[in-house]
């Protein structure tokens, strides 16, 4: 429930609910009423997925090429944001 993540939440990750949205609205225009959020909490990324099970893995498998690098910067193994 994005209620729940955002209770814990320390700091909000707009960027990854937003480009999961805006990748699912090429799927679907239901995609807009979604209440997905990123949040972190110390050194963890909650990202609310959708609920059906083809969502989910369609929304991970556009994300999870990303989701090293920022887990990284995350938890201070990186430190450059910058593609080289």
């Amino acid at each position: 429930m994005p209620e729940a993540a955002a209770a814990v939440a320390r700091r909000l990750a707009h960027g990854s609910a937003e480009a999961i949205r805006v990748y699912c609205m090429s799927v679907t225009k239901r995609a807009m009423l979604s209440r997905a959020i990123a949040a972190i909490r110390a050194n963890t990324l909650i990202i609310n997925l959708s609920g059906s099970p083809r969502a989910v893995r369609e929304n991970l498998e556009f994300i999870i090429s990303e989701l090293k690098h920022g887990l990284n910067i995350l938890t201070g193994r990186d430190q450059n944001c910058a593609r080289i």
